[in-house]
């Protein structure tokens, strides 16, 4: 970063930026709506069934539940898994271009059936379109943002989301007490506005200008980092820097594939470290909370259920933006993820604790929602901007759209094994648990902790070619911090091919030289 150089002088990546950090709003806002759905009884007059003895008059099968919650995330397991061969071919803005019609697509289908089967696979389709969003706008930000702003935009993305939740279920709470089917018709035809306005904006920016050089495309490449960046800034030099990093990583290996992830120790530790680092989001059990709700505070004998959902989302976001005042500044990333799933773990058992030994009471509702909302600010604020945003960093640079595809698959299919699991524990006609679901979320939170503790490398205010030399070096994740790079020099990318090649005869040629130093100076 230039000496004097503002934030406002980034403007056109912020507007870039900002314009795919909507990708999670409409993620967000689909979550948000289902959960309410499935407590409107509009909804369930439809797709469930009338039960006098439960707290709502009304409930779902334990089954439908699963599956009108989990075949999102199914579908976003799916798409996202498979993101890196869809990326070769695409690229960022194209797979987001995919992602938007299948959202329209699939939202009709919900619209204009009343058949749960036609529901199911509208939901699967929109879990294929949330994969590519969630994926490749992160991918695109990670890409395109300067290392000084990468966490403020990621941080950005988790506010989004959570805004977007916050969202679905105001426009759910709007809409509840409609006795028809206009209750759900109303929220699912918010869903069309983001996809269509995206498919526009997405016309007016660059493509990744990582992915444009990786693909041979320098000229573009450069261009696109052009726009990105200030007028006058060492724009070539950059280009030049990441092409110097990708060929280095060309040298070190074959031709890209997806074997690539796990051929050599170093790529083999980085995909471990994105897919754990992802997956520490459901680690924490806040996806049944999200995923339900508005359904588990209704069964919970939670007064006005909907109005204290919006509470929780809420309290979500104020977390998000506290977050990016202080901790993005000040705080690391690892101390910041242990101490939110400590607390998560803690609050997780005192709500279980609490409705195991009152449940039902008024006192038992009050006390359940402001410990809920707590979680929800530790989780926000401490656990799910980090997850991704770790996971997002410990790809390499050739290997970006495979690794964090795959990191993010794992870490939607996590979410669909809880999402699938929960209404077994929470639904009245099974378990009907409820609050003591937390028993099982109080040691899962500490096992991760633990995790972070030894094993989830710093890497914040570093460049991605920085964290690509800390992994060559191979250092153990406790000298990330304060390890000093010495960085990639620029270089013209046109001889850069035959300066490794020979550079690369003349070290194998000296005998007291061995693999890893070579490694080490490529």
């Amino acid at each position: 970063m230039a000496n004097g150089e503002k934030w406002t002088d980034h403007w056109r990546c912020f507007v870039a930026c900002g314009i795919l950090v909507l990708s999670p709003f409409q993620y967000g806002v689909d979550f948000g709506l289902i959960g309410g759905l499935q407590a409107m009884v509009g909804f369930l007059k439809i797709f469930g069934y009338e039960a006098p003895s439960t707290a709502l008059g009304w409930n779902l099968d334990t089954m439908r539940q699963q599956l009108i919650s989990s075949l999102m995330t199914l579908g976003a397991f799916i798409s996202s898994g498979t993101a890196g061969f869809a990326a070769i071919k695409f690229g960022r803005k194209g797979c987001l271009w995919v992602a938007c019609g299948l959202c329209i697509v699939s939202n009709v289908i919900m619209m204009a059936t009343e058949n749960i089967g036609a529901l199911y696979a509208g939901r699967f389709l929109i879990g294929l379109a949330n994969g590519y969003f969630m994926t490749f706008s992160q991918l695109y930000i990670q890409e395109s943002s300067p290392a000084r702003y990468r966490g403020l935009f990621l941080t950005a993305f988790q506010f989004f989301t959570s805004f977007g939740t916050l969202i679905g279920t105001i426009i759910d709470w709007a809409t509840a007490k409609r006795p028809d089917k206009s209750a759900y018709l109303i929220p699912l035809g918010m869903i069309y506005i983001i996809p269509v306005f995206l498919s526009v904006a997405m016309i007016f920016i660059p493509e990744s200008p990582r992915w444009l050089i990786n693909k041979g495309r320098y000229e573009e490449g450069r261009k696109a980092l052009e726009w990105l960046r200030p007028k006058g800034a060492p724009v070539n030099d950059e280009a030049a820097e990441i092409q110097a990093a990708i060929e280095t990583e060309k040298e070190l290996g074959s031709s890209v594939t997806a074997l690539d992830m796990f051929k050599n120790p170093s790529d083999r530790r980085r995909t471990i470290l994105a897919v754990c680092a992802v997956t520490l989001q459901a680690a924490s059990g806040s996806m049944f909370i999200i995923a339900y709700k508005a359904y588990f505070l209704g069964m919970s004998k939670v007064q006005d259920p909907f109005a204290m959902s919006n509470v929780l989302s809420t309290m979500g976001i104020l977390a998000i933006f506290l977050n990016s005042l202080i901790v993005v500044r000040y705080g690391r990333r690892r101390v910041i993820l242990m101490i939110g799933l400590g607390v998560c773990g803690i609050l997780q058992l005192i709500i279980a604790v609490t409705y195991d030994k009152r449940p039902g009471e008024t006192s038992t509702g009050t006390v359940l929602v402001a410990l809920t909302c707590l979680y929800m600010m530790s989780y926000n604020g401490m656990i799910s901007t980090y997850a991704w945003l770790a996971g997002g960093e410990m790809p390499s640079q050739r290997l970006r759209s495979y690794t964090f595809g795959l990191a993010a698959a794992a870490g939607f299919f996590f979410a669909w094994l809880t999402t699938f699991t929960a209404p077994y524990f929470i639904n009245p006609q099974s378990l009907n648990w409820g609050p003591r679901y937390g028993y099982i979320w109080f040691p899962s939170c500490i096992v991760a902790g633990v995790w972070v503790f030894f094993f989830l490398p710093e890497t914040k205010g570093r460049t991605l070619e920085e964290i690509d030399e800390m992994f060559e070096a191979k250092l153990p994740a406790r000298k990330f911090r304060k390890h000093i790079c010495v960085g990639h020099v620029p270089v013209d990318p046109k001889i850069l091919n035959e300066d490794l090649r020979v550079s690369s005869e003349h070290e194998k040629s000296r005998p007291d030289v061995q693999h890893s130093e070579l490694d080490s100076k490529a």
